[in-house]
């Protein structure tokens, strides 16, 4: 059985009906992956470095014998693997280039009966392809408002009314502020977190709206292409506007449960911004467990954040009252006056 090789059109057209195998290090793999791409490595990272180290001491060939050396006792683990992540007995793998690694792999699947798919150009075709779909021309509405005013909420809503939504903030595992990792699993790497995002570009229809919550260039530790961002910037914005109280009511109930040292920690990384005094008081009313008036604090801060941002757009926000805390009644709102504009 020879290795089929797969261009990275058909390989995006096949990966929703066969799995798909990185044979790279764990380190490269962690580093970003192709969505969904389970790791079955040909080597480890310390196997990696050395068979490298021995290719440019030695040349190609010893190098080749020591990759031997190391994957004939493991080749049994790695085919056990192959066979649970195989569906109808069928794989698509790829390392960096496309080259020896996946070769190898897909040799030995192809060996004990698994149809091995070979991406051509491997992960950086793959790398290229995401690319180039941020610099698609995209239909844009940014939705904006302060702190608090339930903008993922709303969003959630809108993709229950088939409204194309990329919700930013969970793909980054990040909430933008210094409480946004609060409650969060561990951010990606921006490499990583631009594959997660291309996969849901993929799938949207450039003729249509696509609903994007406003985010500075990074969220948290990670980048929002530059190239989107910069769409971002230039996009019809709706900004929200809630009662200052009504937001504080929200941000308690968002975040009043989480472990009060946590809490505390993201106040001391704004004490600067805060002032000495507020960051004090905040403090203080978390230890008591006044959470109100730690937020309400620490909502002024950002608040003129916000207004700083918004003042420096290039294109003027569409400003909407949204007096209510009702996310189904404060989306179809928001789709009337996107729609009868």
């Amino acid at each position: 059985m020879n290795s089929l090789r797969i261009s990275i059109d058909k390989f995006l057209e096949f990966r929703s009906s066969i799995p798909v195998v990185d044979v790279r290090s764990p380190g490269e793999y962690h580093r970003g992956h192709i969505p969904g791409a389970v790791n079955i490595p040909l080597f480890n990272d310390d196997e990696r470095a050395e068979v490298g180290t021995i290719y440019k001491q030695k040349g190609r060939l010893s190098a080749i014998h020591r990759g031997l050396d190391i994957i004939g006792p493991q080749m049994s683990e790695k085919v056990r693997l192959a066979h649970e992540v195989a569906c109808n007995n069928k794989l698509m793998v790829y390392c960096w280039r496309g080259g020896m690694r996946s070769s190898s792999m897909s040799w030995l699947f192809n060996q004990v009966g698994i149809e091995t798919r070979v991406l051509v150009g491997g992960y950086k075709s793959f790398r290229r392809t995401a690319q180039k779909q941020f610099e698609l021309p995209f239909k844009i509405i940014v939705l904006g408002g302060m702190t608090g005013s339930g903008k993922t909420a709303i969003l959630n809503e809108l993709v229950s009314m088939d409204e194309q939504v990329i919700d930013l903030e969970g793909l980054a595992h990040h909430k933008g502020s210094a409480f946004g990792g609060i409650g969060q699993q561990k951010q990606p790497t921006t490499e990583h977190f631009e594959n997660k995002l291309f996969d849901e570009l993929f799938k949207i229809d450039t003729n249509q709206w696509l609903w994007l919550e406003d985010e500075s260039h990074s969220i948290g530790s990670v980048f929002i292409p530059l190239p989107l961002f910069q769409q971002m910037r230039q996009a019809k914005t709706i900004a929200i506007e809630r009662p200052f109280s009504v937001r504080v009511d929200r941000l308690v109930e968002e975040y009043a449960y989480f472990p009060p040292n946590e809490l505390s920690q993201a106040v001391s990384r704004i004490t600067k911004r805060l002032g000495g005094d507020n960051a004090k008081v905040s403090l203080e009313s978390i230890e008591r467990g006044d959470y109100r008036k730690a937020i309400e604090i620490c909502l002024k801060y950002y608040d003129k954040t916000y207004q700083y941002g918004l003042d420096k757009r290039d294109v003027k926000p569409t400003t909407i009252q949204l007096d209510e805390d009702d996310p189904t009644e404060n989306a179809k709102k928001l789709i009337q006056l996107v729609y009868e504009q």
